[in-house]
């Protein structure tokens, strides 16, 4: 399959619970990710081995990266997205199309960006980096990544606040100076905002809170009574 292909204009959920949120059980996940792919969902962003195993069986791309158990304090600070080679190796060997990995331009561990896309090449997958500025962006497309993500737009020191709601800003010049697929990713909560992307030349869409976070979901409307 030319997954990058297939991949144009779809949406792509992000099925991720942390270790202590109740959905974090297999048997949630597995349930979340059967759910979304009745939905409509074309590909799928899961954290960790055990959900790339799982997500495999609904034949759909499926992004793999990895994630601590629980942010660091500092997490703007920090790489925490698949931050070193035995990650990526992990993600590989349980079989994921696609290895998400921080594209920033900050200290990883033990390895650069550069490493992170050679070893996930020489396994034959793709590379997606989750960038948060322009520049990040042009670093990683010019070392060779495969997809460029607004993931990380607005969660890093580096781009400052996160804009209210999805960075088209970002996508919109991400599009016009990166010769690689472009995936817009982050704070998009309404479906006129996926049109919206689309638009702008987003290659893909990746929603995660709007679909697979019952907590937020709830927080928004009694918060809005």
């Amino acid at each position: 399959m030319d997954i990058i292909g297939y991949l144009k204009g779809k949406v792509i959920i992000s099925s991720q619970a942390m270790p202590d949120e109740p959905l974090y059980r297999e048997e949630c996940m597995l349930a979340m990710m059967h759910s979304v792919i009745n939905g409509g969902a074309e590909g799928l962003r899961v954290a960790g081995s055990r959900d790339v195993r799982n997500a495999k069986q609904f034949n759909v791309p499926v992004i793999g990266l990895t994630k601590p158990d629980k942010l660091p304090d500092n997490w703007k600070e920090v790489v925490y997205i698949t931050p070193n080679l035995n990650d990526v190796k992990e993600l590989i060997d349980a079989g994921a199309d696609i290895i998400a990995f921080d594209g920033t331009a900050r200290e990883h561990d033990g390895c650069t960006v550069e490493d992170i896309i050679a070893l996930i090449h020489k396994s034959e997958r793709l590379a997606m980096a989750d960038i948060s500025t322009l520049q990040e962006g042009m670093m990683c497309a010019k070392l060779g990544a495969d997809i460029i993500s607004t993931t990380l737009a607005g969660y890093t020191l580096e781009s400052g606040e996160p804009t209210k709601g999805p960075d088209y800003k970002l996508l919109e010049d991400l599009v016009k100076n990166v010769d690689k697929p472009v995936v817009l990713e982050g704070r998009i909560w309404e479906p006129q905002e996926v049109r919206k992307a689309f638009e702008r030349g987003a290659h893909s869409v990746v929603i995660g809170s709007a679909v697979t976070r019952p907590q937020l979901i709830t927080k928004r409307f009694v918060e809005g009574k």
